[in-house]
């Protein structure tokens, strides 16, 4: 496991040790130990059932651990939750506002939930800042993923949280509403808002200051793309030619390779043992008449090898 800290000089907005769940029998997070910086944009990654929902929710007060302690916003997690989550602002995956409320609506009855001071003027600033003025009297229901996801953002941010929580924000939506979320997001982080954020997109993740990698509950890295990346001490080969399906079996079957995956027209093909992924991929390609070429891995082959590995 490799996890890196930030030093004690840096200021931490969340510092949780050993943060453990349960559910029944199911071990949902284990030993959780985390700190995220104010103002960075921190990027959860694992496959589905990994606990990266459940470790965000803990980490922010939102659900009780079974063992563990630490500070979000400077409150503790345990017996401070109620004022964490009064400075936070939560994105859930799906789409949980009023569909048969208005935009509008919505974003006015958030206001008077949360108690928000001069309602009227923060209702009217969400939808200057989401460009949803053109929508407010269309009804929720009827929006576009893209839509839906501006106004939730928009009803997470009228009460000025100091920390954001996205449970895989963007799920659903199309190129463009992703690219133009996300340039919302570091505009807000640029104001000092930190976020959290669980995504599948390695284009998203790659977007985030720092990430960690969960499997089984577990935290197996934290740190940096880059650091993610030369972690794995993989190294890659792009291969172009051939039948996809029938090379990806045989390549598999040779020394030295541990994953070979399609993008495109080529397989990537990588393995930790740099000389003799190169005499396997090597022999392939003279075999198969093939263009082989050395390759920097990026960072989803370093997140498919650490999937495979968990």
């Amino acid at each position: 496991m490799t996890v890196n800290h930030p030093s004690a000089s840096e200021e931490s907005v969340i510092h949780v040790q050993g943060l453990n769940k349960r559910f029944g029998t199911r071990h949902v997070v284990q030993d959780l130990s985390l700190q995220v910086r104010k103002g960075e944009i921190y990027g959860f990654l694992g496959p589905n059932g990994s606990g990266k929902t459940t470790s965000i929710r803990l980490m922010c007060g939102l659900l009780k651990p079974d063992a563990g302690s630490g500070t979000c916003l400077g409150f503790d997690v345990i017996s401070q939750s109620r004022l964490i989550r009064q400075q936070v602002g939560y994105m859930t995956q799906r789409f949980s506002l009023w569909e048969d409320l208005t935009v509008a609506e919505n974003l006015a009855f958030v206001a008077r939930m949360y108690a928000v001071p001069h309602h009227n003027e923060a209702v009217q600033q969400g939808f200057e800042e989401l460009h949803l003025q053109d929508r407010k009297d269309h009804l929720a229901g009827a929006l576009s993923g893209g839509w839906k996801q501006r106004l939730a953002l928009a009803a997470c941010l009228l009460h000025k949280p100091r920390l954001l929580l996205l449970d895989e924000p963007t799920a659903g939506v199309d190129p463009q509403a992703r690219r133009d979320f996300w340039e919302h997001i570091h505009r807000l982080v640029d104001t000092g808002i930190t976020t959290l954020v669980s995504t599948h997109y390695m284009d998203e993740a790659e977007r985030c200051h720092r990430l960690a990698y969960l499997s089984n509950g577990a935290l197996l890295f934290s740190g940096t793309v880059l650091e993610l990346i030369a972690a794995q001490h993989l190294h890659t080969w792009q291969v172009s030619g051939g039948d996809h399906q029938e090379l990806t079996g045989l390549f598999r079957q040779q020394p030295g390779i541990s994953q070979v995956t399609s993008f495109g027209h080529q397989l990537h093909i990588s393995g930790q043992d740099e000389v003799l992924l190169a005499q396997s991929v090597g022999a392939i390609c003279r075999a198969k008449n093939l263009l082989a070429t050395p390759s920097q891995p990026t960072l989803e082959d370093a997140f498919l090898h650490l999937t495979r590995q968990g």
